[in-house]
Parts: C-alpha cells; sequence; structure tokens
C-alpha cells in the first residue's frame, strides 16, 4: 500500500475524531462498521457482474483516450466507499436537526442504490446508453445528498467530494464509450 494512501487515511480518522468531540458526539464502533457494510455492498454486488465482463466484452468496446487501465477501478472504488461509509457514519451519529438527517440518510441510500444498478446496466446487461442516463440521475442525486450533508457535517460533505468528482468522470467515460460505439 502506498504510504500516501496511509497518510490520508489516518488524516480522515484523526479528523473523525475531532469533529466527534468537537459537535459533542460519541464514537460508535457498531454504527461506523455497519455504514461500511452499507457502502461497500453495492460495490461487492456490482463487482460480480463487472468481473465477467471487463475482459469480455468491455474489452472489445472502443474508449477514448482518456479512459483509465482497467487495474485502476479496484484501488479507487474501495477508496471511495470507504470514504463514503466514513461521511455516512458521521450523518448518521450527529445529533442536529434529525428531519435534515433523515432527508440527507434516504438521499444517500438512493444514490447508493443508484451507484450499484449502475454496474448491472453496463456490465452485466450490456446497456452503455441506459447506464448513461442512469448516471446522470445518480449525479444529481449525488450533488443533493451533499447539499443535504453539508448542512449536518461540512467533513460528511468533504469525504463525498472525491466521489462526486470520479461519478462526474465516469459519466464523461459513459458518454464518451456511447458515442464511439
Amino acid at each position: 500500500m502506498d504510504y500516501w494512501i496511509v497518510f490520508y487515511l489516518k488524516n480522515i480518522y484523526t479528523e473523525v475524531m475531532k469533529s466527534s468531540r468537537f459537535f459533542n458526539l460519541y464514537f460508535d464502533p457498531i454504527r461506523l462498521a455497519a455504514s461500511l457494510v452499507i457502502t461497500f455492498l453495492p460495490g461487492i454486488l456490482g463487482s460480480v457482474v463487472t468481473i465477467n465482463s471487463v475482459n469480455t466484452w468491455y474489452s472489445t468496446l472502443r474508449k477514448p483516450f482518456f479512459s483509465p487501465p482497467n487495474w485502476i477501478f479496484g484501488p479507487v472504488w474501495t477508496t471511495l466507499y470507504f470514504l463514503m461509509g466514513v461521511s455516512l457514519y458521521l450523518v448518521w451519529i450527529s445529533k442536529k436537526n434529525q428531519k435534515e438527517k433523515k432527508k440527507a440518510l434516504v438521499l444517500f441510500m438512493l444514490q447508493l442504490f443508484l451507484n450499484g444498478v449502475w454496474s448491472f446496466l453496463f456490465f452485466g446487461f450490456q446497456l452503455p446508453l441506459v447506464a448513461l442516463f442512469e448516471l446522470i440521475m445518480l449525479w444529481f442525486i449525488l450533488a443533493t445528498t451533499l447539499r443535504s450533508f453539508v448542512r449536518i457535517s461540512s467533513t460528511a460533505a468533504l469525504l463525498l467530494i472525491p466521489y462526486f468528482l470520479w461519478v462526474s468522470f465516469a459519466m464523461l467515460l459513459n458518454a464518451a464509450i456511447v458515442l464511439l460505439n
């Protein structure tokens, strides 16, 4: 593992602990573990259909010049799901406005569901155009989730920024694949 990843994760842990003390929150290892399991689940389920298509159908597609190598997706998604899990945890344990918190959690679960569905549409059913439209919906729901999270925990919202940027890039990549094929 690269040292910068360890350093980054250590800083996130420190920030989580600082924000917990700052907002008078408590550390709940059960909720943290549940948050991580919840966020990793769509990735695990999606990887089942992705693995079967990456070296077969996906390798036959024409891709844009900016398409990253296949090996990068695993580490990127692992990092993003971890950040999403910590973000979910921070909102879940927050003592702030419960109505806003409930809305934020529903939005998070909706975008997480859409995240998982994309793999099945793109890789499982091999429908890049349908997957693109679904990804556009995911992008808007994720943007709304970010707005909702920032009202509860700025740290939680910041942890979702890399995911938002990656989904934006994925949307561009998906659109280019649709246009090229």
